[in-house]
């Protein structure tokens, strides 16, 4: 029976299913956004979040467990625990963003960007104070 077994397959073997969202998982620490597949996105929302989460309990089983997650990049790693929990922080989960894209042009998939949710979306920036407080008009 398939009771509570919610993972999407893709097509591939477990062992591939893995690596993928692995390589997903190192290239959103790395590059703070990936661009894929919706579905792709879909799933590699709960893998990344349940990293980021082990990664705040923080000590050295979890670096144990964050780098066994991201296939030993020890670059990826440092990212996490230097960059990514001290800027999420203050959350309680929901830390990543998926934004729908659009279809991809020659075979129609439903593309999607995913970011932490720190992070300012795709084409927009974050705001900025405003330039009146910061100086003074000359006259």
């Amino acid at each position: 029976m398939r009771h509570r077994k919610n993972n999407v397959k893709f097509g591939r073997s477990k062992s591939h299913r893995e690596a993928l969202l692995s390589m997903l998982a190192v290239a959103l620490v790395k590059a703070k956004k990936v661009r894929t597949t919706l579905d792709k996105a879909k799933a590699l929302r709960p893998y990344v979040e349940k990293i980021v989460t082990t990664a705040r309990k923080g000590g050295v089983n979890a670096i144990r467990k964050v780098s066994a997650e991201l296939l030993q990049d020890q670059a990826a790693v440092k990212e996490v625990f230097g960059t990514i929990v001290p800027m999420l922080a203050g959350r309680n989960g929901g830390y990543t963003r998926i934004v729908k894209i659009g279809a991809r042009q020659h075979d129609g998939a439903e593309m999607a960007v995913i970011s932490w949710v720190d992070e300012a979306p795709e084409g927009q920036k974050k705001e900025e104070a405003p330039a009146d407080s910061a100086a003074p008009e000359a006259k």
